[in-house]
């Protein structure tokens, strides 16, 4: 950026100005081209496929690329005027919070309160001073109860609050936010909604990356779409209202009805269920209970919504239907008898919402390849299987790539495509859609209702209204203790 410009930078809080980017031993550009800015008070919304470019635009903002990811940058971008080449991204840190994707990976302590506290303390504020700052962001995120809590006890939906809440505490000139709505009930996200139009009148900037749309109608002041590491369409938020902008690039819809209006309660049927729990109960050590007394029962065939607030106990539920946790009471049941935790895995697979976790294979296409293993002992008739389910979940190109090295939404992809290969009797996703764009929640719907039209019951726990309208025949609601 010439000199010339420069005043503009100054006027501006995120400002990226004819931006390229690659990372390290990649000849491809992850981002070319890109100029954006953010002013006091504004909040920009960018989207896009998967692998478009938009987290790397974030990365760029916050210092990671090219401080700590190194790759090439060309162009120039711009902190409250400053250039980001020439302050170390702990110090942008001081005037932009970031939130990830995955928010444990930017914790540090233990408790909710001593979380939102850490980067003040680093600060060197005064305790009294931290305490007030900890208190009014605890509030405003609606996690006053949560402060004496464990982080390791938290709902993935209550992380991603505490990590807002924690850069809230430090009152940043500018929020980069990736994918903050992944992890959060409609309420939650609404809520957020509300507390981003807030943070706009007090004059913050706001950079959302995010896949889904609807949220953010009324609160976005411009829009960026990407594609292929380009900006492709920008404008208000109404440009996404054109359906056939969001079908050419893969987008999610800019608004979303709510099913869980429309879609009907699932009846509990012992004698009927072939697969179910009866009085199931669960509380963590020397903590309050997480649930009691739940007895549900789920057929082949149907897909299941399991809906609830962030922290009702859903991701808990599913682990017990699998055997990863012991309950307090009660017990799980494949046709109509009690089975022993440790051989509910013959039954049931699950995919948990951290899917790479799941991951250990060295390619895609080995991943799936163990995960037949066990089911086709045909070598050719396992080759097809990989082949067929590599093509339904739109793998193919990826096959020859690690596991780890894809995004969020491509593990996601993949530790699904795992579960469903080994054709098991009951299917369970936690939040298998939270990473994905809308050309892939649209692919990963038609697979949970194809894996329910081949025999299993499915069980999907989910906050996604668009996932829930296009895949779900009926519902289960677990309420918040």
């Amino acid at each position: 950026m010439g000199a010339a410009n420069a005043p503009i930078a100054r006027l501006t809080v995120l400002h990226l100005d004819d931006v390229s980017y690659s990372y390290p031993h990649s000849e491809r550009l992850a981002v070319q081209g890109i100029s954006l800015r953010v002013e006091p008070g504004e909040l920009v919304l960018c989207t896009g496929q998967s692998g478009c470019g938009k987290s790397t635009v974030i990365r760029i903002l916050n210092g990671l690329a090219p401080h700590y990811l190194k790759g090439a940058l060309h162009g120039s971008a711009y902190v409250s005027g400053t250039c980001t080449r020439k302050i170390a991204p702990a110090d942008l840190a001081l005037s932009v919070g970031s939130l990830f994707q995955e928010p444990e990976r930017q914790f540090f302590a233990l408790t909710v309160g001593d979380e939102i506290a850490f980067s003040l303390q680093w600060r060197g504020w005064a305790p009294a001073t931290v305490a007030k700052a900890v208190e009014a962001s605890a509030e405003r995120m609606g996690i006053t109860p949560l402060l004496q809590q464990t982080i390791f006890g938290l709902s993935e939906g209550q992380k991603q609050k505490v990590a807002l809440a924690s850069l809230l505490a430090a009152q940043p000139k500018a929020l980069l936010l990736d994918e903050p709505s992944a992890n959060l009930d409609p309420e939650s996200t609404a809520d957020l909604a509300g507390t981003l139009l807030q943070l706009k009148a007090e004059g913050m900037a706001i950079l959302v990356v995010d896949h889904r749309l609807s949220w953010l109608r009324g609160a976005a002041d411009s829009v960026h779409v990407l594609h292929e590491g380009r900006t492709a369409a920008q404008g208000s938020f109404s440009l996404l209202d054109d359906a056939d902008l969001r079908e050419h690039y893969g987008l999610r819809a800019a608004t979303v009805p709510d099913p869980r209006a429309v879609l009907p309660v699932k009846a509990w049927q012992a004698d009927s269920a072939f697969f179910g729990c009866e009085e199931l109960s669960f509380a963590y050590p020397r903590g309050k209970s997480v649930f009691a007394n739940v007895s549900l029962g789920f057929t082949p065939g149907e897909v299941v919504a399991l809906v609830g607030g962030n922290g009702a106990g859903k991701t808990t539920l599913a682990r017990l239907f699998t055997g990863l946790e012991k309950s307090a009471g009660g017990f799980v049941s494949v046709k109509g008898k009690p089975v022993n935790a440790k051989h509910l895995s013959r039954h049931a697979q699950v995919v948990l919402q951290n899917a790479g976790h799941q991951l250990r294979m060295r390619s895609v296409h080995s991943e799936l390849e163990d995960a037949a293993s066990g089911i086709v002992r045909n070598k050719q008739k396992r080759a097809e299987k990989v082949a067929a389910t590599l093509e339904r979940y739109g793998l193919s190109a990826l096959a020859g790539r690690h596991p780890q090295s894809l995004s969020g939404g491509e593990k996601q992809r993949l530790a699904v495509a795992a579960a469903t290969i080994r054709d098991p009797e009951v299917l369970i996703l936690d939040e298998p859609t939270s990473g994905l764009d809308g050309k892939n929640m649209r692919r990963m719907a038609s697979s949970i209702r194809q894996a329910a039209e081949d025999g299993a019951a499915v069980i999907v726990i989910t906050h996604d209204l668009e996932l829930m309208a296009a895949a779900c025949t009926c519902k289960v609601v677990l309420p918040s203790q």
